[in-house]
């Protein structure tokens, strides 16, 4: 009895954390599309993201170094780290940061939830896992609710909601690429050390970036973009990237992946409350199929099944 409460307690915990990680994720698209009511440089915006960001992610380096169990990295260790941030915090966040300028925060989240399908896919072609028919099935779910999504679309000529579809999606990529090449640099190297080093590489590249193609009188700036660019960096990139760490360590991968279907929803309803966003409801069909396409592929197989 007296075990199984505390145990009880940290799943719990683990659960919340993962819940709270998601929604907090989820008003990044917001804080961009707002933003965007000022100035529509991505560059800039993704600059000072990271910038604000950036002392977080210093101070928890500095905190995992003073651990007791802490290990200095090897080289290829740490070259690995700074690359895989590299490809998931920098460039999959520049393209959603690109592509954002051209499609709703809601359709965005959607198409960035896409990743798991796609890492479905990548360890298919890459690392020759077999594909099961529970993920074929899964597969044709999602694309087919993608379909939907885009079936107004195909209407009309919309190159540029073409265009902020095809980055954001080519954001989602290089997630999915990252979770694939990344499993076992994470586990040997740890959650929290690796989020730090990753974040601190992609930030320093983000800034350098800025720096190369911007001049500083490009942060003269309205004083709300500073507003919604400080709650980007502390509300959904510092803070739901360690509750999601921490969340990985107490439930999971697979329990966070099912937890995070609830990002697109939330994105879509912060999007109808704070930006006037509005989905057909062959839209909204289309985002429930590609929700439960996710999720099924998500799913963790039982024993003995495949």
């Amino acid at each position: 009895m007296n075990g199984r409460e505390p145990a009880r307690a940290y799943l719990v915990a683990g659960l919340a954390l993962a819940v709270g990680g998601v929604v907090f994720f989820s008003l990044r698209p917001i804080f961009i599309k707002l933003a965007y009511a000022y100035v529509t440089d991505p560059v800039t915006l993704l600059a000072l993201r990271m910038v604000f960001s950036l002392p977080f992610f210093l101070w928890a380096a500095l905190w995992v170094r003073g651990g007791a169990h802490h290990r200095p990295l090897a080289g290829r260790e740490l070259a690995a780290v700074a690359g895989l941030g590299l490809l998931s915090y920098y460039a999959a966040s520049f393209l959603d940061f690109l592509g954002l300028q051209y499609i709703s925060a809601g359709l965005g989240r959607l198409l960035q939830f896409m990743y798991p399908t796609i890492v479905v896919l990548l360890s298919a072609l890459v690392l020759g896992k077999r594909v099961t028919p529970r993920a074929l099935l899964a597969l044709a779910l999602t694309y087919g609710g993608l379909a939907l999504v885009f079936a107004p679309s195909l209407q009309s000529e919309q190159r540029d909601f073409w265009l902020g579809a095809a980055l954001v999606f080519g954001g989602a990529v290089c997630y999915a690429v990252y979770l694939v090449a990344g499993g076992e640099i994470v586990a040997r190297v740890g959650s929290v050390r690796f989020t730090a080093y990753a974040m601190t590489a992609a930030s320093i590249a983000v800034i350098a970036q800025f720096l190369l193609l911007r001049p500083l009188g490009a942060l003269e700036l309205p004083a709300p973009v500073y507003g919604y660019a400080i709650a980007m960096a502390v509300l959904s990139t510092a803070i739901p990237a360690f509750m999601i760490a921490e969340a990985l360590k107490r439930v999971g991968a697979n329990t966070v992946a099912i937890i995070g279907a609830l990002g697109p929803v939330t994105t879509i309803g912060f999007g109808w409350l704070g930006l006037d966003e509005v989905m057909t409801p062959l839209q909204l069909a289309g985002s429930g199929l590609v929700l439960v396409g996710v999720v099924a592929v998500s799913l963790r197989p039982a024993a003995g099944k495949p």
